[in-house]
C-alpha cells in the first residue's frame, strides 16, 4: 500500500544518506545496527516469554523464549562477521576478508538448526508426558505481541539486505520469520488446550514447530 511505500522509501533513504553501502565499511556499519537492534528486542523477547512459559508451564512458550537467546547470539555473530569481513587486504587474504560474511552465516544457521533439535527433543518428552498449561488472555496478548515485534525486525533486516546484499541479514530475515510462525503455533496450542482439554497439543505443535526450524536452518 502507499503508506508501506513511503516507509521503504524513508528506510532506505536515511540509510543510503548515513551509509555508502557499495563499501565494505558502509556494509560492516549496516550489518552492526542491524544486531545492535536485533540483541535488544530478541533479549526483550527472551525475557517476557520465559517468565510467561514459567508462569504458564508451557513448554512451547519457554522453548520460545530459548530461541529468542539463540537469536540474540545469532545477531552478535553477525556484528563480528562484519567486523571480520571489513578487515584489509594481506598476504593470506589478497582478495581481502568478504567470505566470512558466507562463514558467519552458516553459523548462525548452524544456531538454528541446533535450536530446531532441542526444541523437537523437548517436545517429544511433552507429548510423552503432557501437562495441563495454565491459560490466561495476559499470555497471548503477549506472545502477539512478540509476533509484531519479530514481524518488525524480519522487514528491517530484509530491507539491509537488499541494500548490501549481505546474506547473514537474509539469514536473520528469515530465522525472525521462522520465530513468527514458532509463536503463532504457541498461541494456538494455549488455546487448543484450554477449550478442548487436549494438552499434548503442547509438545505436538512444539515438534511441528522444531521440523519448520530445521528444515529454514538446511
Amino acid at each position: 500500500g502507499f503508506p508501506s511505500q513511503i516507509e521503504d522509501e524513508t528506510i532506505i533513504k536515511y540509510i543510503k544518506g548515513k551509509y555508502d553501502v557499495s563499501s565494505t565499511l558502509g556494509r560492516e556499519k549496516v550489518s552492526t545496527m542491524s544486531g545492535i537492534c536485533g540483541i535488544l528486542c530478541n533479549a526483550f523477547l527472551c525475557i517476557m516469554k520465559f517468565v510467561i512459559g514459567t508462569l504458564t508451564g508451557s513448554v512451547s512458550i519457554t522453548a520460545d523464549a530459548f530461541n529468542n537467546l539463540s537469536d540474540a547470539g545469532s545477531n552478535v555473530v553477525t556484528i563480528a562477521g562484519a567486523k571480520l569481513a571489513n578487515k584489509p587486504v594481506d598476504k593470506e587474504h589478497p582478495f581481502g576478508h568478504g567470505r566470512i560474511e558466507y562463514i558467519s552465516a552458516l553459523i548462525v544457521s548452524f544456531i538454528i538448526l541446533l535450536m530446531g533439535f532441542e526444541l523437537g527433543k523437548s517436545s517429544v518428552q511433552k507429548i510423552i508426558k503432557p501437562e495441563e498449561v495454565n491459560f490466561s488472555v495476559v499470555s497471548v496478548v503477549v506472545l502477539v505481541l512478540a509476533i509484531s515485534v519479530k514481524l518488525w525486525m524480519a522487514y528491517f533486516n530484509n530491507k539491509l539486505y537488499k541494500l548490501t546484499d549481505n546474506i547473514n541479514l537474509k539469514a536473520v530475515c528469515q530465522d525472525s520469520l521462522n520465530d513468527c510462525i514458532a509463536t503463532g503455533a504457541t498461541i494456538i496450542s494455549l488455546l487448543v488446550s484450554h477449550f478442548t482439554g487436549f494438552h499434548h497439543i503442547d509438545g505436538i505443535v512444539g515438534l511441528l514447530v522444531a521440523f519448520a526450524i530445521v528444515f529454514s536452518g538446511v
